[in-house]
């Protein structure tokens, strides 16, 4: 078993997530609440997340085959997907390439909950970490491989309520010029990822 892969994985999330450049929005969101509140807010959020990807790691193959998408030209629009989110990080527009226009001129105090919406889904679980999640997926077969990467994305999950548990005093010491560059860094991380993916469904589809 090549653990190497289980890491690229978790570290491509991280890129693909931005959780650390997510952590400003989600401090801003809940800087009204009591610090419970907060906790709650971000173990809901985090939780959303790991069963947002789950979901789609198991299930983003049969969907595909329902609709007769095959996995290479799923791995080619959804490469492109992260190509462009990673266009947007490289130029520092934190969360805002995952929310449309309608969903921007919502008012946060109207939602019931905002751990799962905005914040779990479409800020963070967007269509690049659901694209990814669903490529790394058809790549899996045995029952062993799919348990490693049930707890990679569960560790992802805990990574993430560990940072919003923490948001305060990570907000102190990253600042603004912090978060930015670090945003900047996993587009660049992010960008690499997205022409791999769409470089891997070419080759497969037998364009070059």
């Amino acid at each position: 078993m090549d653990f190497a892969v289980y890491l690229q994985f978790f570290i491509g999330l991280i890129a693909l997530v931005n959780p650390i450049g997510v952590v400003p929005i989600f401090y801003s969101m809940t800087s009204d609440l009591t610090k419970a509140q907060q906790n709650r807010t971000g173990l809901v959020t985090s939780f959303s997340i790991a069963a947002i990807l789950l979901v789609s790691f198991y299930f983003g193959n049969f969907i595909l085959h329902s609709f007769n998408i095959s996995i290479d030209s799923f791995r080619i629009a959804g490469g492109t997907v992260v190509v462009m989110i990673a266009l947007t990080m490289i130029n520092g527009k934190i969360g805002e390439h995952k929310i449309n226009k309608e969903e921007k001129n919502e008012n946060i105090e109207d939602y019931n909950n905002i751990a799962v919406v905005p914040l779990a889904m479409p800020i963070m679980a967007g269509p690049g970490s659901i694209s990814a999640t669903i490529v790394f997926g058809s790549t899996q077969h045995s029952a062993l491989e799919y348990l490693y990467s049930s707890v990679t994305i569960m560790l992802f999950g805990l990574g993430c309520y560990m940072l919003f548990r923490y948001s305060k005093p990570v907000i102190q010491k990253l600042g603004k010029t912090g978060s930015n560059v670090i945003t900047r860094i996993m587009g660049l991380l992010l960008m690499s990822l997205g022409v791999e993916i769409i470089t891997t469904g070419l080759k497969n589809l037998g364009v070059f």
